[in-house]
């Protein structure tokens, strides 16, 4: 279970593994990158009058963050004027006059997504993680906020391993502030292979059981420039046993039989010019966190994370979006095995078992081609590379770990644009099968 990481969707995504080889994953990959491209060159040069139906409603996404959005002005012009005798309507054409005010009201209505996900993971197992989550607006009478969401997530699969979680993230007085929290709790059977990528590589590997339960909140408030900042705190708790006799027991870790305690505080540095968080199209994303775990708070270790994630968006029409993402880790200190950059998490990168490979730094880069269909459909294609490495400058090209492949998304509410997402992804020698709610970044 790793503690440091601090997305709550960690847990919603699944992974399964394949044997099939480089070689014919990359093949296939191409002919399919090539078929989205040319599906989406055809929807532009088509009409589509079934769209129109299916089209999210774009009202709905809120103004970015921190830029207040201003009413339309009250004319009046001629209000000084004698009012001109009009004949009586009949009252069966006499229009509503609460009509605006009813669509109004249904705009800032809230939205619930349930989406019962199975899972089939090389790492855990076959199962399902049942999400529930709400959508609305925590101010109502206020357009500037991006909307708020809380939510519940489970966990169940055939190894025994076994979760649950539940989590807020709310926007308050009109986008000044931020509060983020989550809590989740369970147990993570798992397939430890050990520290760099020489281990991951090499296939051989160690079953775990990891027991726990983690704590975490955050408070921002916005500066200036859309820039927000604020404090932010982790606590959590473990116990990892062996989970069967076989297995290469040299990578026995040393915190193997022993309570671990995780304690941070930390801070965070964001600024989101996005108009939709949940599916953006246009804007950009920099966001910086730092976590400091230490002996003095009640923690066993002593060691420093920091994050660094850059997504920028291009939109193309009203249906296709290119969407960019840059990610960066780097550990400083002491930390346990799961306290390191662990590739794969997180969808940094799609295509490779999240724990197979990790170390002190960990970098990942991809572009993801997004396209809407009718019917609520859409489709994606996507590619990328990353590594990890002992040090800051000892990333080598001859360690990069590629990843492509394809998508499928349903859109599950209208109002935010928020879809389920499956993925099909291929590693450098496997490929990995995903499903999840809303988009990889």
């Amino acid at each position: 279970m790793n503690w440091p990481q601090d997305k709550a969707g960690a847990g919603r995504e699944i992974r399964q593994e394949s044997t099939a080889t480089a070689g014919n994953s990359w093949k296939l990959a191409k002919v399919c990158f090539l078929w989205f491209c040319l599906l989406g060159w055809l929807s532009t040069c088509r009409a589509q009058p079934a769209a129109a139906q299916d089209k999210p409603d774009l009202k709905a996404q809120v103004a970015p963050r921190s830029q207040a959005q201003v009413d339309d002005p009250v004319s009046v012009e001629g209000a000084s004027q004698e009012p001109v005798a009009q004949p009586e309507a009949n009252p069966a054409e006499k229009p509503d006059e609460n009509a605006d005010d009813k669509d109004e009201r249904r705009k800032h209505k809230g939205s619930i997504v349930v989406a019962p996900l199975p899972i089939v993971s090389p790492a855990i197992g076959k199962g399902v993680i049942p999400v529930f989550g709400y959508i609305f607006p925590f101010e109502e009478k206020t357009k500037i906020s991006p909307p708020s969401a809380i939510g519940a997530a489970g966990l169940f699969t055939d190894n025994g391993t076994r979760g649950f979680g539940l989590g807020a993230d709310l926007f308050l007085k009109q986008d000044r502030y931020e509060l983020k929290s989550f809590y989740a709790h369970g147990n993570i059977n798992y397939d430890l292979y050990g520290v760099g990528f020489d281990n991951g590589n090499s296939g051989l590997k160690l079953p775990l059981k990891q027991t726990g339960q983690i704590f975490f909140i955050e408070f921002l408030r916005v500066i200036r420039w859309k820039v927000f900042v604020g404090p932010r705190f982790v606590n959590g708790d473990s116990f990892i046993t062996l989970n069967a006799t076989t297995g290469d027991l040299s990578k026995i870790p040393p915190d193997l039989g022993l309570h671990d305690n995780l304690r941070a505080i930390g801070f965070r540095v964001i600024r989101d010019s996005r108009l939709n968080r949940f599916y953006p199209t246009q804007g950009a994303l920099l966001d910086f966190t730092g976590d400091f775990f230490s002996q003095g708070l009640g923690s066993k270790y002593s060691f420093q994370s920091y994050k660094f994630t850059f997504n920028k968006y291009f939109s193309f029409g009203d249906k296709q979006v290119l969407a960019y993402n840059l990610f960066f880790c780097g550990t400083g200190g002491q930390p346990p095995f799961y306290g390191n950059c662990i590739y794969g998490v997180n969808n940094e990168l799609r295509g490779y078992q999240a724990g197979r490979y990790l170390d002190r730094y960990m970098f990942a880069t991809q572009l993801e081609y997004r396209l809407v269909l009718p019917w609520r459909f859409g489709v994606v294609a996507f590619g990328g590379l990353g590594s990890v490495a002992p040090g800051a400058g000892q990333f080598r090209t001859d360690q990069f770990l590629p990843s492509g492949g394809t998508g499928i998304r349903f859109l599950l509410s209208r109002q935010y644009h928020v879809n389920l997402r499956t993925d099909f992804a291929w590693g450098k020698d496997t490929f990995t099968w995903s499903v999840g709610v809303a988009e990889a970044f």
